[in-house]
């Protein structure tokens, strides 16, 4: 038996309490004081990824001076742990009251744009009691994220039902899982399985990392050498901040640049790195020489060598090789071999979720995104009063994620100066035989992730405005100057007139 309370109207409902969500409300406090706003959140608690995923090891694989936010300074390690984000997430949502504006344990499961009361219905069941709530929201800011968070992506390999020990993936890790002193089989090559490896060996017996293909590491300290000396100068922590992001910044910029035009470069110069890491005679050509260029797919950072020192010391090892079934010990692959196991970890990667899988309707009408047109990775065509956040592969996340919150923010001050009750992006006439591309092109980036997903996703065009450019030196320009009376804006008035901004 469920119950349903009256419906609560505010201005903006944000989707999620992650690192978006939580930035995007400080954004709304900070240029929309007179704002109404909640956060609606599934979970228990904040965090996003840093409260749902629990494997050994959980850290983020992105620098916390550039994932972290710009209003406030990071001064940890680069590289963190799943509790230091939260805990410096928890700082923001403290020092800037926004504890009072989340709703936990709040699954949204249906959204309805109303054409004429411009205005998003939204139905979330309380997974305490039961409730359903509805929500009446103005504007919809969806900070979800792109995954489903509590079920991982696991291909379907034979005899899976055979094996007689734990299979375990690490975004439904078992809290009980006890892997000391067991042999243990991690199937995957990305930026899970090079944390879960070194998190396991030493506690467990062994480690394998067994991986179809190799995947590029990036190696070095967990520490930013710019951050070090300004604060042995006693430099105030937000200069700190502020100077550290720019230079990370401009070297990651630099670094994608070199992949894009000096690829064999770079490769060589990753595989040095990993070739100085395991000796002379460790197999780096079969077992860590990816068949792409260097930023096709994400690159993972390895801090202080952790992976590459635990597979030299004999505490793991690296096969390479396909899957050709499950056996009752094991599994056994396509080259004949056998690797024994009593835990298989399947760092097998996720499954993205298009607007958290919400039924997303207007006036009624079923809505699929796959049939809009992106604008700049954040609004689609038709669909009016919605802003959503998909932040950088080769960046951090939370880059992108406060340029669409200052963003969102000045759209909603221009649509409340100027009266507007709703807007939405158009293509221009000019643009309306503009070719419907897929959301990505895969020649730049193509994980395994996206290319499953990309019937669900919306269609890019063939212009930047157009697109999800993966460029934050483009962006970091182009969003400010985002003129929001250009033709591309189709604003509404409460008398439902249909006039675009001149």
């Amino acid at each position: 038996m469920t119950r349903q309370s009256a419906t609560e109207r505010v201005d903006v409902l944000i989707v999620g309490a992650g690192i978006s969500g939580i930035g995007g409300a400080y954004h709304l406090r900070q240029h929309n004081p007179d704002t109404s706003f909640v956060i609606l959140e599934a979970e228990e608690s904040y965090g996003g990824t840093w409260w749902t995923h629990r494997f050994p090891g959980i850290r983020s694989d992105s620098d916390l001076h550039t994932f972290g936010y710009s209003f406030k300074p990071w001064v940890g390690p680069p590289i963190a742990t799943a509790e230091e984000i939260r805990s410096y997430m928890g700082e923001v949502i403290d020092e800037n009251d926004l504890a009072r504006h989340i709703r936990y344990r709040h699954k949204i499961l249906k959204a309805d744009w109303s054409h004429e009361d411009s205005r998003w219905v939204v139905e979330a069941a309380r997974t305490d009691t039961g409730e359903t709530v509805r929500i009446s929201a103005g504007f919809l800011w969806m900070c979800q994220g792109y995954y489903r968070h509590n079920q991982g992506y696991t291909p379907q390999w034979e005899g899976m039902a055979d094996f007689k020990g734990t299979i375990a993936h690490p975004e439904t890790w078992p809290e009980d899982l006890d892997y000391a002193g067991r042999n243990v089989l991690v199937i995957g090559s990305g930026a899970t399985a090079a944390t879960v490896v070194p998190a396991m060996a030493g506690t467990a017996a062994h480690v394998t990392m067994l991986q179809r293909s190799p995947t590029f590491f990036r190696t070095g300290r967990n520490a930013i050498e710019i951050a070090e000396t300004l604060r042995e100068l006693q430099v105030d922590e937000t200069w700190i901040h502020e100077i550290t992001r720019r230079k990370i910044l401009f070297d990651q910029a630099a670094f994608t640049d070199m992949c894009f035009e000096k690829p064999d470069a770079v490769k060589n110069d990753l595989l040095g790195n990993v070739r100085a890491l395991l000796g002379p005679d460790y197999d780096v050509e079969k077992h860590f020489t990816p068949s792409y260029r260097p930023w096709r797919q994400r690159i993972a950072f390895v801090p202080d060598a952790d992976l590459f020192k635990a597979i030299a010391d004999g505490r793991a090892s690296v096969v390479t090789d396909e899957i050709d079934r499950f056996t009752e010990t094991g599994i056994r692959l396509k080259s004949g071999k056998a690797l024994d196991a009593d835990i298989i970890v399947t760092a097998t990667g996720f499954n993205m979720s298009m607007m958290g899988d919400i039924a997303f309707t207007i006036d009624g009408q079923p809505l699929d995104f796959r049939d809009t047109v992106t604008y700049r990775g954040t609004m689609f065509t038709g669909v009016p009063n919605l802003a959503w956040v998909f932040g950088y592969f080769r960046a951090s996340w939370a880059l992108r994620s406060e340029l669409v919150a200052e963003f969102v923010c000045r759209l909603l001050n221009h649509m409340k100066a100027t009266g507007a009750t709703s807007v939405e992006p158009a293509l221009r006439p000019s643009e309306r035989d503009m070719p419907r591309l897929p959301w990505i092109d895969p020649e730049n980036f193509n994980p395994g992730y996206l290319t499953r997903a990309m019937d669900i996703l919306p269609k890019r065009g063939t212009t930047p405005e157009w697109q999800h450019t993966q460029d934050y030196w483009r962006e970091k320009d182009a969003f400010p100057a985002i003129d929001l009376e250009d033709e591309v804006f189709v604003y509404r008035w409460s008398e439902r007139s249909e006039v675009a901004a001149e």
